[in-house]
């Protein structure tokens, strides 16, 4: 039932970190977006993608320490697809430092003229939230297959990195973990 719902969301997250890979391959080369001014529709996505993505998320944490909210979320990812989503947002912010002195000033053109830049600085942001949005969806249907939530031997829930239970402090180790199949709050 899960996937029914997660999978076209994962797949409209994958499709939009394309986009937006080529819409800023075609920015860096300097050359006009091959979407036009639809391009824009891109950042519409994002954020319309981004509500069942902070709900998925949350879906994901809440059993788990805020301080282990992207250990949690991203639990069910290879780890090569953790490290590609962290290398997305740091260019993200290198991309945005670098674009900062060729910003042109506010108003200059529009969507139908928007200069490549511009596209520049949005593309690297776009690509940073739609692999984490690729990411967090593709999480959530991995774990809610096999590992919805790690527990003690008393059965508390355990941060995805913890050795020893936060409520009772009991020894977890990963063979000895107790994984609960149903619901992880109760």
């Amino acid at each position: 039932m899960v996937t029914i719902v997660l999978t076209p969301l994962l797949a409209i997250s994958v499709i939009g970190l394309i986009l937006s890979i080529v819409a800023h391959g075609a920015a860096l080369l300097g050359l006009p977006q091959p979407l036009g001014a639809a391009t824009w529709g891109l950042h519409v996505a994002g954020v319309v993608l981004g509500l069942p993505a902070v709900f998925v998320g949350y879906q994901l944490t809440s059993d788990f320490k805020r301080r282990h909210y992207w250990t949690a979320a991203l639990r069910g990812c290879p780890q090569r697809m953790r490290w590609l989503l962290y290398g997305f947002f740091a260019y993200a912010i290198i991309n945005f430092l670098t674009f900062i002195p060729f910003a042109p000033p506010r108003g200059e053109g529009g969507k139908a003229n928007t200069p490549p830049v511009v596209f520049r600085g949005f593309s690297g942001h776009w690509m940073a939230f739609y692999s984490a949005y690729t990411a967090i969806f593709y999480s959530a249907i991995v774990v809610a297959k096999r590992d919805p939530a790690r527990r003690c031997p008393n059965g508390h829930p355990v941060s995805p990195s913890a050795s020893f239970c936060e409520a009772c402090g009991a020894a977890v180790s990963a063979e000895k973990a107790v994984v609960d199949l149903g619901d992880s709050r109760t």
